[in-house]
């Protein structure tokens, strides 16, 4: 009868057909096993414990969580490492639930999304600590994708193009009245205010990141032009008062459920012709908003509490339905790509100074999760889209340019030339 070792070997090499993998497996008790004669990834299995797990459920979800837990040690370029745990989770797929992601029927639809479980959800992924995050984003402190006109730009390049690139996007004009939800430490508000001079509000529900922006506006003598507040985006109480409303890397918190009513409150709180514009991660399939899949377990569980994905269609019929008029979609998914790349490389340029910070197990989860949603944009399994929308209420057409080149010439172009489109 064989062992639990030769079963998970021989299942393996039969699943793993074609060109080696460039795997070799370490055993608990110091047997290995190599796939290919140049191995780029090194897996140790501390216990058999480990196998019982992957050959029983989903191998992708129990490498990931084994590899935090320090039950798995894996040696490699992440890079390889993810596509090396692709193919071994492919192996063991592991049963499929149409019962929705494992960490949400744990707890019930009730509960999700509520403002309280929602602030909490916020803490547990923002408030690790900004020097943290300070260690490997730009020096803008954006956490969300940058924008590549070449590819060959660094972080802070890429980053500022981003920035810029929603400015353009959302037309700001000196003395408009521009709200951010999901604000994070405040980079697009001071860029928008320094660079456009708009007047600005920006809401989020991490401590740490209100009180990071807070004093960064002050810092930057702009606290007399944007106001800070540590606020659910339901309870913003204006009514008319903005004339752009951004919201980037946000509307992934909100629920499926819920896009009805956060789109609601962005209509509530525009002027009538007023923009906004909704930049966030999004299902590739229709198919995959509901489905649970290899992988969501340990995001649930490790990295995004309460996370949901929404595909492009539910997006645009969810504005729709709160009289927000799609002006423009654009998918960035190569850009997401590239942006993870670079945080994992200074992530990892920076590990030993963050493990001190957070330690081991923290490290690890935020290595992982960014190396894996860099394969995941790589390979179409997630997408961003950035969609420009205009609230238009009343019956008729809003003035809007004719065209889009107004999002990408230069200042003086757009001050003096664009035609907007009155019939």
């Amino acid at each position: 009868m064989k062992d639990l070792r030769s079963t998970f070997l021989d299942h393996l090499k039969k699943h793993l057909q074609g060109p080696a993998i460039p795997l070799r497996i370490v055993f608990w008790d110091g047997h290995e096993y190599a796939f290919s004669p140049t191995p780029l990834v090194t897996m140790h299995i501390h216990s058999a414990r480990i196998l019982s797990r992957m050959v029983m459920g989903s191998a992708l979800d129990v490498l990931g969580e084994a590899y935090v837990e320090g039950d798995v040690g894996m040696e490699g370029r992440y890079q390889d490492l993810l596509a090396v745990a692709e193919a071994v989770g492919d192996a063991f797929p592991g049963k499929k639930s149409a019962g929705g992601k494992g960490f949400l029927s744990r707890w019930g639809w009730a509960q999700a999304h509520s403002k309280a479980r929602d602030a909490e959800a916020i803490r547990y992924h923002y408030d690790v600590s900004n020097d943290f995050y300070r260690l490997w984003l730009d020096r803008n402190m954006v956490y969300s994708c940058g924008y590549f006109k070449t590819g060959t730009e660094d972080i802070h390049q890429a980053q500022e193009q981003k920035l810029d690139h929603i400015c353009r996007k959302l037309h700001l004009q000196p003395g408009e009245r521009l709200l951010d939800i999901g604000c994070g430490w405040g980079g697009l508000l001071s860029w928008a205010a320094r660079n456009y001079g708009i007047h600005g509000v920006g809401v989020t529900l991490s401590e740490e990141q209100f009180a990071y922006a807070r004093e960064r506006m002050e810092r930057e003598g702009l606290a007399d032009r944007v106001e800070i507040r540590l606020q659910d985006y339901r309870d913003i109480p204006e009514e008319g008062a903005f004339d752009k409303v951004s919201s980037v890397g946000m509307f992934e918190h909100v629920g499926r459920a819920k896009l009805g009513e956060y789109f609601g409150v962005i209509r509530r709180v525009l002027k009538e012709g007023g923009w906004a514009m909704n930049h966030g991660i999004t299902a590739p399939q229709q198919d995959d908003e509901n489905g649970h899949h290899q992988g969501s377990d340990f995001i649930d569980k490790y990295v995004f509490p309460d996370g949901e994905i929404p595909h492009l269609w539910r997006v645009v019929r969810e504005m729709a339905g709160q009289h927000l008029e799609v002006l423009d979609v654009e998918n960035l998914r190569p850009h997401y790509a590239q942006t993870l790349i670079h945080w994992v490389r200074r992530l990892e340029e920076r590990k030993d100074e963050a493990i001190a910070m957070v330690g081991e197990k923290r490290y690890r989860i935020w290595a992982i999760y960014m190396a894996a949603s860099a394969h995941a944009f790589q390979r179409n399994w997630s997408a961003l889209h950035q969609v420009l929308v205009v609230k238009q209420e009343q019956l008729g057409l809003t003035p809007r340019p004719w065209e889009r080149r107004y999002q990408y010439v230069d200042h003086s172009y757009r001050e003096a030339e664009v035609n907007w489109g009155e019939v």
